[in-house]
């Protein structure tokens, strides 16, 4: 098989074990990143050429000058392959891809794992459960929704990740003046029901419509209540095999065959409700965990899905058979706040079983891993309040994510 081009797409700082793995494979690798990007961290030595955006928005002029100035470069290099590293490059992927004739994920499919309108509509279409949800397009379909169903609601942009640009409202008049502080952005919102109850993540890798690795996960403190209430962010894995874990694979799976995934590592979030007891789910990616989960899962499982993901999309560009990895079994668990110091002192925290520790300006976060699940739960309970009392700092919600 001829060498393959991969253009790796990421707008922000991620997805280095992907081009690295990559490159080891023998492929060309070529990175379109954000130009204020171009200083950073990015694995120099596995990237053949780098191009830069003037700006990391998905607005149709900046696509339309993307499209452009990739028509040019092309005239002299093949592209066989577009992989999007982070959400918010999905719709520059599938552009990419539409245009240029490339095979993967197209426009339609790819709002299926970047629109949460496009997801909870699909969903809801194949018969899965999704909280109760209503655009926010026509005045009277609102009105209806917001008296038949009950309080408090999320008003959600449709296109952001993690719990960037959410809003809680408790009455009808408070959630018809947020929608229309919205002015004429509205159509980009969604509202729905908020209901109460455990939420889980699963991190996958799928060929030909199947999921052939997966990791369960739990939030112990959800981006959501982080975000809005300045907390600890915290989450860990379940056991392999128990009823509700294969409840949430199955979920899972039943989503990814709804919405078309053929291969790609995926992140979705599911919650089980207090007032019910019922799997809903709540959204999806086509990419790799963010927020150091990966990391986690690694930790876990003793498999790094940054590279996997690396070797499957070079597997199925080569039409060849891909084996998937086998997961090592263990458990870990991810915590991190802001933190008040600019460079947290982290050998304050000594236990053995530490698999990984942040370092990242005004953050402190650390991975465990431990055979003993309940040893985790424990040592992200005292992590949790030792960092209340000695790191922890809270910031305003941005308007755009950070990471």
């Amino acid at each position: 098989m001829s060498q393959l081009s991969f253009l790796c797409i990421a707008t922000f700082l991620k997805g280095q074990d992907f081009m690295r793995t990559c490159k080891e494979l023998g492929n060309t690798v070529y990175l379109l990143t954000d130009q204020k990007l171009a200083n950073e961290a990015w694995p120099r030595e596995s990237i053949d050429e780098m191009f830069f955006l003037p700006s990391p928005s998905n607005a149709p002029d900046d696509l339309a000058q993307m499209v452009l100035g990739l028509a040019h470069a092309m005239r002299s290099r093949q592209i066989d392959r577009v992989v999007a590293l982070d959400d918010f490059d999905v719709e520059k992927g599938a552009l990419i891809r539409e245009t240029f004739r490339i095979d993967g994920m197209g426009q339609t499919t790819s709002r299926y794992f970047r629109d949460k309108l496009a997801m909870r509509t699909r969903a809801f279409a194949a018969g899965i459960r999704v909280p109760a949800f209503c655009s926010l397009f026509h005045d009277q379909t609102v009105t209806a929704f917001l008296q038949t169903t009950e309080a408090p609601w999320l008003i959600k942009p449709r296109s952001e990740a993690s719990a960037t640009g959410i809003r809680k409202v408790h009455t009808l008049d408070e959630a018809w003046s947020a929608v229309h502080l919205l002015g004429n952005n509205r159509h980009n919102y969604l509202i729905e029901e908020f209901k109460p109850g455990k939420v889980y993540h699963v991190d996958s890798l799928s060929v030909d419509g199947k999921a052939v690795f997966t990791r369960v996960s739990q939030y112990l403190a959800t981006p959501m209540e982080v975000a809005h209430g300045g907390g600890v962010f915290r989450t860990g894995t379940l056991p392999l095999h128990t009823p509700e874990t294969d409840a949430l694979c199955q979920i899972n799976d039943q989503v990814m065959a709804a919405f078309g995934m053929r291969y790609s590592a995926s992140h979705s979030e599911y919650i089980r409700g207090d007032h019910d007891g019922e799997l809903y789910f709540l959204e999806t990616a086509s990419r790799v965990g963010g927020a150091h989960i990966a990391e986690m899962v690694e930790a876990a499982s003793g498999v790094n899905l940054w590279s996997e993901w690396a070797k499957l999309e070079t597997a199925v560009a080569r039409k060849e058979h891909y084996v998937p990895p086998v997961d090592g079994g263990s458990h870990a668990g991810l915590i991190v706040s802001l933190a008040r110091q600019q460079w947290p002192d982290l050998s304050v925290f000594t236990e053995p079983e530490i698999f990984w520790r942040m370092n990242r300006e005004y953050h402190v976060g650390l991975i465990i891993q431990s055979n003993d699940r309940v040893r985790i739960r424990t040592l992200l309970d005292d992590y949790m309040h030792r960092i209340y009392e000695e790191f922890h700092a809270s910031a305003p919600l941005p308007d755009k994510p950070t990471s």
